[in-house]
């Protein structure tokens, strides 16, 4: 099983980019699909996007898709999260998950992954 950690949140204006890291430790990061979520104040938690273990495909949230690009790194046991045309709303408490299988099938079901990040808060406000 991995261990997440998030990093790279922060306070942004409208229309402005974050990148958020998500460091895995073991040898097994390779055969986790990864998966970014966000909980704001008083929503339920979101998934918005998630990328396969070897990083042959990805899947977005429409709130997120064309602003947001997820990628990995396998050697270096990091997952990413491009984040462009930031808006109010993408105000949240971000984590990654890891979930143990190939591909992103039902990456929207929190009951589906095996290791949660503590989570980097974004905010975004002028």
């Amino acid at each position: 099983q991995v261990q997440l950690v998030e990093s790279g949140g922060g306070l942004v204006q409208p229309g402005g980019s974050l990148r958020l890291s998500c460091v895995g430790s073991g040898s097994d990061w390779h055969y986790y699909a990864i998966s970014w979520f966000r909980q704001a104040p008083g929503k339920e938690r979101e998934a918005i996007s998630c990328i396969a273990s070897r990083g042959g495909s990805t899947d977005y949230a429409d709130s997120v898709k064309d602003r947001f690009t997820i990628s990995r790194d396998n050697a270096k046991n990091t997952a990413y999260l491009q984040m462009d045309s930031l808006k109010p709303e993408d105000t949240a408490k971000y984590y990654c998950a890891a979930m143990n299988r190939v591909l992103c099938g039902g990456y929207t079901w929190p009951g589906a992954y095996d290791s949660w990040g503590q989570g980097t808060q974004v905010t975004v406000s002028a």
